[in-house]
């Protein structure tokens, strides 16, 4: 059997799962106690339960894009662990194909992984990542915001200038991965080529035309949506035009 899908981790992935649905249940249970004592009305909690809930639906639909991706080399029980606790596509990948390269080997996630070994690697580098965030934040994020606030105090301009900076140093990451990022000669579809490009200015234009509908119809549920949506109307582009485009022009990549 299929060590990573076998029933150690579907075990283990049962339990995680089932810890976090127990875990958001009891302050839910809390959450609507506590309203209820306020004074709040039920119409008031159902609405927001429901406005909760649709919202939750477009974050999921990326988590499941990142499962997906991950698969490829994890299998599906791993990255859903994963994702069921904490993680997203840009750190997940980056983590699992550095520690996969750690052991000499290429291709990154995008094939089948049947060390072990590798198998435990990738799985604590991307865990042992994601915890650091979840240890540091306790003790250090209320002394960050202090410095953070004093610095926006003297210039509310900073606050602006510091959240565009960090959304535009990540986005750029994307767009100079797709254009100029480099793979392994021998690994189709890792490096940068026409299907990258495409990809990337499918996302672009699809998100602008979300967008602009949500503005256009008023319809303030779609901002939420528009960027999953993009993510996986570029992806199903993508994989069209791979099908139409002569092999040679498709699979052409100036950075493989």
């Amino acid at each position: 059997m299929n060590f990573k899908e076998d029933s150690f981790m579907l075990t283990l992935a049962i339990i995680v799962v089932a810890f976090v649905i127990a875990q958001a249940t009891f302050f839910l249970v809390r959450a609507i106690k506590r309203a209820k004592v306020l004074g709040i009305k039920k119409t008031t909690i159902k609405n927001t339960l429901i406005s909760s809930g649709l919202f939750t639906i477009a974050p999921a639909i990326g988590i499941v894009a990142t499962v997906l991706t991950l698969s490829a080399g994890l299998g599906y029980v791993l990255p859903w662990i994963r994702l069921t606790v904490i993680g997203n596509i840009s750190y997940e990948v980056t983590a699992a194909t550095n520690a996969i390269e750690a052991y000499g080997l290429s291709g990154g996630i995008a094939n089948p992984i049947a060390d072990k070994e590798v198998f435990g690697t990738v799985a604590w580098v991307m865990t042992l990542g994601s915890i650091m965030p979840l240890v540091l934040v306790p003790f250090v994020l209320k002394t960050v915001q202090k410095k953070i606030g004093k610095t926006v105090s003297k210039n509310s301009k900073w606050s602006s200038v510091m959240s565009a900076a960090a959304f535009i140093g990540l986005i750029a990451a994307f767009v100079a991965r797709a254009i100029a990022g480099k793979g392994e000669a021998d690994i189709i579809g890792d490096g940068a080529g026409v299907l990258s490009v495409a990809a990337l200015l499918f996302s672009i234009v699809l998100m602008l035309i979300f967008q602009k509908i949500a503005t256009m119809k008023d319809w303030k549920w779609l901002d939420s949506f528009a960027m999953p949506f993009s993510m996986i109307g570029a992806m199903a582009l993508v994989m069209m035009l791979a099908q139409v485009l002569p092999e040679s022009i498709a699979f052409l990549e100036w950075r493989g």
